[in-house]
């Protein structure tokens, strides 16, 4: 098997609908900005990368400074979105390189300072995280709920390799419309989490759901997760792991056996990805290359873990039929094992996004978690 990556040109062909429309990766920006970025760009390599677009995001930087040095609220919140979304794109698809590491905080930084301006009660909370030796000790989480709501139901987030906990914005006001909270954390090996993905990195949420039985703003006993793309993978874990202290669970996308073996690997390189899927999941746990991550993946089976014929929490399985990244039959595998589950499958491509997708699953955590 050998590794497959898109040139440059074809990269830019590949993306030109996403640059025109906003769309994910490249979320609160312009086009122009990532044409021009583009026109500079000689080569994929990642400190180059992440310098274009971190040179890219410094003018709305600035501007969002003087905007709210000003008073003129608008304009700042408009410009530090605008900064966040193309320090995003310098650190994408993941923080594994000096440059997109920088990238990263950079874009925290922006985010959070634009988040000053949204109409709700956020808070960034840090999570103590016993580890082992060299993991880290604390993960960071968003809480973010309606004001003045008192003991409500929590939605615990994550996405996947490229997606972090400040890039799930559009869904805060869906989940605080629908009467939950919202904890937004990330998966292993990914943003701020103490850990690199392994075999038994669902240990994460032992200390995520302590840590929520310790608010008073959080009914323990209405807990739900939701995770998303890799994250979909995790959903499913400690959607088995943890079935005792969760009332449902979302797997949205994700993988479980199949997208381990080396057929599906060859075939998803060449799929809807953009570039670097194997290098951005051997990143999430803890490993650098293509050949790594081959070698090392299929030990992720939860079939041959044992993990799919155990009970699990009430779960929503997601997905499109069409995905490219992740195979669809490692949905069907887990319809086949365990307890029932609920599922809705869309003719469509990676994480089944349509304009119901979203709506569907609030409306479905919504009524496990708010009767």
């Amino acid at each position: 098997m050998q590794r497959f990556t898109r040139s440059m040109s074809e990269l830019w062909q590949f993306w030109l609908p996403n640059a025109k429309n906003a769309l994910h990766p490249m979320v609160f920006t312009k086009y122009e900005d990532h044409q021009q970025v583009f026109a500079k760009l000689t080569s994929l390599d990642r400190d180059a990368w992440a310098e274009a677009y971190s040179a890219a995001a410094r003018p709305f930087e600035e501007q969002a400074r003087a905007a709210e040095a000003r008073g003129d609220d608008a304009a700042a919140k408009e410009n530090y979105f605008h900064a966040y979304g193309l320090y995003r794109m310098a650190r994408f698809p993941t923080s594994n390189s000096a440059g997109k590491r920088a990238a990263y905080r950079k874009s925290q930084e922006m985010y959070l300072a634009a988040l000053r301006y949204l109409p709700y009660a956020f808070e960034r909370v840090e999570i103590s995280f016993k580890g082992k030796p060299g993991e880290g000790t604390h993960s960071v989480g968003y809480f973010v709920r309606p004001k003045n709501a008192g003991k409500i139901a929590v939605v615990l987030m994550w996405a996947g390799i490229d997606t972090f906990k400040e890039d799930r914005t559009e869904i805060w006001e869906p989940i605080l419309n629908a009467g939950m909270s919202l904890l937004l954390i990330d998966m292993p090996g990914t943003g701020d989490a103490p850990l690199f993905g392994s075999e038994d990195a669902e240990r994460l949420w032992d200390a995520v759901l302590d840590w929520c039985g310790t608010r008073s703003e959080i009914d323990s006993k209405r807990i739900g997760v939701w995770g998303g793309s890799t994250g979909g993978y995790w959903a499913a874990k400690v959607a088995h792991t943890h079935r005792d202290r969760l009332a449902a669970a979302v797997a949205q996308g994700g993988c479980a056996h199949f997208a381990f073996m080396p057929e599906w690997i060859e075939k998803a390189q060449h799929g809807s990805y953009a570039f670097e899927l194997a290098e951005t999941l051997a990143s999430a746990f803890g490993m650098k290359t293509f050949e790594e991550w081959v070698a090392f993946c299929p030990r992720l089976s939860l079939l041959e873990q044992g993990i799919l014929d155990k009970p699990c929490a009430p779960m929503l399985l997601v997905n499109g039929t069409k995905d490219t990244i992740f195979p669809i039959e490692d949905k069907y595998l887990m319809l086949e094992h365990g307890d029932p589950k609920t599922s809705r499958f869309y003719p469509v491509g990676h994480m089944g996004y349509t304009p119901d997708t979203n709506p569907m699953i609030v409306r479905w955590l919504k009524t496990r978690l708010t009767a």
